[in-house]
């Protein structure tokens, strides 16, 4: 009986700290895939490679495992279609969620790192998305020329 009740309350522990991590986690994962909108958008279209570049490092990311591929998703067409609606608003509000996670110098770096990945997912990181990164990078309080831009 006692062992019984002591696997118990340590299961409910590892669900409690699972459930925790996803809340203190959410906004890097709200920062990462406006990041990786705002790219992708920066040459007027977003790429499949780009989006499945994205989906891949959220899945194997540690900080964001624990998030189910659907939430990043409707992250991510939320930030879509605030670009189909308007670029301007698309780009404010994507630079607004990114901006939440400011302060915390390892999610910011990790990514700006990331959103690089994702502009050279189509084999070209160009001008634009590059000019992109640099603009996620200053919004973050990190210098561009640290990630050879």
């Amino acid at each position: 009986m006692l062992n019984w009740l002591k696997q118990n309350a340590e299961q409910a522990r590892s669900r409690l700290t699972a459930e925790a991590s996803k809340f203190k986690n959410r906004a890097f994962m709200e920062a990462v895939v406006n990041g990786c909108a705002l790219v992708a958008a920066a040459d007027g279209t977003i790429d499949a490679s780009e989006k499945q570049k994205m989906a891949g490092f959220l899945e194997r990311a540690d900080e964001l495992k624990h998030f189910e591929m659907r939430q990043v998703i409707e992250v991510f067409q939320k930030a879509a279609a605030d670009f189909e609606f308007d670029h301007g608003i698309g780009k404010a509000s994507a630079l607004k969620v990114i901006g939440k996670i400011k302060g915390n110098e390892e999610q910011s770096r990790l990514l700006v790192r990331v959103v690089c990945a994702i502009g050279a997912a189509d084999g070209d990181f160009d001008a634009q998305e590059k000019a992109m990164v640099s603009e996620i990078a200053r919004e973050l309080g990190l210098n561009p020329a640290d990630f050879d831009l």
